[in-house]
């Protein structure tokens, strides 16, 4: 029921019925994002401290920055998983320009070692310092947790672990509103370790 609700989500934002998704794969039109093997089709924006273990995107922590994508995207359905550290931070940016703070440019989903912490504009899946998440869903430190980010113009929506937390038009949200509706993807070096898999993108028109 909770990947029905989602399905019906993406329905609803790119205008077609759930029954017609809910007959395709789920993973159809994906494309993969991180190849499992290096960082092509990645840059790295500061420290060097990205590498791959084991089929892994890892971020050891050193230093600070973020790694982005190619390639920019404007409407899109992303889709990845993330184990974070004990007492760790980082962060998922969407449409986040090269020049500038990528969490103000653009977006940033938080991602934070906070399971259980009472939700907010800076727990776990909320637009960080803008919109909080109406659950934390966040599993525990160590932990692989499986999150899903819609944006079709102004609309963004967040699910993680299989429910929605996240539903916001940015037209009608004062922090949002002057934001980029089209930039990188990247993934944020807050100075602790995190993992990323399964990094994969569906380009809505």
């Amino acid at each position: 029921m909770r990947r029905l609700a989602i399905l019906t989500v993406v329905a609803s934002l790119i205008g077609i019925t759930t029954a017609a998704i809910w007959t395709q794969q789920s993973e159809e039109g994906f494309v993969p994002l991180f190849n499992g093997k290096d960082l092509t089709g990645w840059h790295v924006m500061g420290s060097p401290s990205w590498k791959v273990e084991n089929g892994v995107l890892v971020c050891t922590g050193e230093g600070g920055g973020w790694l982005r994508s190619d390639k920019q995207y404007e409407n899109f359905v992303l889709r990845l998983e993330f184990r974070i550290s004990k007492g760790g931070n980082s962060g998922i940016f969407i449409r986040s320009a090269l020049e500038g703070n990528p969490a103000f440019t653009g977006m940033e989903v938080q991602i934070l070692d906070d399971h259980g912490r009472t939700p907010s504009p800076h727990t776990t899946g909320s637009i960080y310092d803008a919109v909080a998440p109406k659950k934390n869903m966040s599993k525990p430190a160590g932990e692989w947790n499986f999150v899903e980010i819609i944006c079709s113009g102004p609309w963004v929506v967040v699910a993680m672990n299989g429910e929605e937390i996240v539903r916001t038009n940015m037209d009608e949200h004062p922090k949002l509103k002057e934001r980029l509706r089209k930039g990188y993807i990247g993934l944020q070096n807050h100075g602790n370790r995190v993992e990323f898999r399964n990094i994969r993108i569906k380009e809505l028109r």
